[in-house]
């Protein structure tokens, strides 16, 4: 490559990661071997402390950042992304807020269906087991006092232990989900 960067293979992927768990580090794992560079936007930044979305865009930026180093990817930035909830300006919010990408990896057909009228390619996402990853799952099985710790990668235990995260969100789900 002459002339400057290319991002030709500079690609993005989206989660709200409330939190990340074992099932988006093996996405992340596959989307950062496919890519020069991979955006990683967390989703819904501006929540936190309620059931659906427990951790605030700084404690999940920890979580990936943390979890990333582990693991020794290095190809990779995070951005937070807030939502905005007016999808025909969404994808110029996230491209405002993200270094530059040529790809999109989402299965999610909105997500997909918004990136390629905006000229984006779409990857698919690598598939993984989301019956027993979710996000959803893991705060489950906290508020039931259940093995959560085997569903995340150990730095994202780390985190939720350092930030009192099981009290947090026992708190904020009264004991059920």
């Amino acid at each position: 490559m002459s002339g400057g960067h290319g991002y030709d293979n500079y690609s993005l992927m989206i989660g709200r990661f409330q939190p990340l768990h074992k099932g988006h580090l093996e996405v992340i794992r596959q989307c950062a071997s496919e890519s020069d560079n991979l955006t990683i936007g967390i989703g819904s930044a501006q929540y936190s402390h309620s059931p659906e979305n427990p951790f605030t865009a700084g404690e999940r930026y920890l979580m990936i950042e943390n979890t990333l180093f582990d693991e020794g990817i290095e190809n990779y930035c995070i951005v937070p992304i807030e939502d905005i909830n007016r999808y025909s300006v969404w994808v110029a919010h996230v491209a405002s807020m993200s270094p530059p990408f040529s790809y999109v990896y989402s299965n999610n057909p909105f997500t997909r269906r918004l990136f390629e009228e905006s000229g984006y390619s779409i990857r698919e996402s690598p598939m993984y087991n989301r019956d027993e990853y979710s996000g959803t799952e893991v705060r489950r099985r906290i508020v039931a006092e259940e093995d959560w710790r085997t569903l995340v990668p150990g730095a994202v235990a780390e985190v939720i232990d350092e930030i009192d995260g099981v009290g947090r969100i026992k708190g904020i789900c009264g004991g059920n989900l």
